[in-house]
């Protein structure tokens, strides 16, 4: 009977109709467009700024996971400055007008005090970039995008105790997450925003673990502070 219940969770977690701040991973056999990947892209240049400053994302509020029959909420997650220039905004384009995202190399994401609705389950989640980096793609326009790129098994959930089941994002080759960038000026601070933005997942493990799972879908708002000047904000713009 226990088995029954971990099969048959209902979730329903959007950043905008549930919690603002909420962040939502959901694994499903399909998935919908978000719909940062349904308007036209834009291919103009874009400039970052302030060139040279660190930044830390900060997930607003709670971060929700559902992988198949599994449901997990872990408390934090965040991305913070690290060794060999993770988190810092790169300098201009050398040719102004240059084509294309700005792509900024980030720490991998983690997710911390993370729990399962599920008794009985213990829940890990860890962050790699063993197989290439992670990074932040961002491209000026209306709107302006930014797509979340995970390398090769970048992202593992696994899960211990009554049901021990495995989830790996981007299991075969680099994925991106698309999204936008929020920077109104009633903010404290800008957002990379994500819409139910689909990505490739593999599950393994038992029957009850979902193992048809291809596809996740991923819902999330982190703010984006300037930890080299809090006072300023990170902005995108044309080069």
């Amino acid at each position: 009977m226990i088995i029954k219940k971990l099969r048959l969770p209902r979730t329903t977690c959007s950043a905008a109709a549930v919690l603002p701040a909420a962040v939502c991973l959901t694994l499903g056999t399909s998935a919908l467009l978000p719909a940062a990947a349904q308007a036209a892209p834009t291919t103009g240049g874009t400039v970052l700024s302030p060139a040279g400053h660190r930044f830390a994302a900060v997930a607003e509020g709670a971060v929700v996971l559902e992988a198949g029959p599994i449901v997990v909420t872990c408390a934090t997650s965040s991305t913070l400055p690290g060794a060999e220039g993770r988190n810092t905004i790169p300098e201009a384009p050398d040719a102004p007008g240059t084509t294309g995202p700005a792509r900024v190399r980030i720490s991998p994401p983690v997710f911390k005090d993370c729990t399962s609705d599920a008794p009985g389950l213990r829940i890990s989640v860890e962050t790699n970039e063993q197989a290439g980096p992670w990074q932040v793609l961002l491209q000026h326009g209306s709107p302006t995008t930014a797509r979340l790129s995970i390398p090769t098994g970048g992202f593992v959930l696994r899960t211990g105790g009554l049901l021990a089941c495995t989830a790996v994002a981007a299991p075969t080759a680099p994925a991106t997450a698309d999204g936008t960038w929020d920077d109104r000026n009633d903010r404290d601070t800008p957002a990379l925003v994500l819409d139910r933005a689909p990505i490739p997942v593999k599950v393994t493990g038992s029957f009850f673990c979902g193992t048809s799972v291809t596809t996740a879908t991923i819902s999330a708002r982190y703010a984006v502070h300037d930890t080299t000047d809090p006072a300023r904000r990170i902005t995108v713009g044309a080069s």
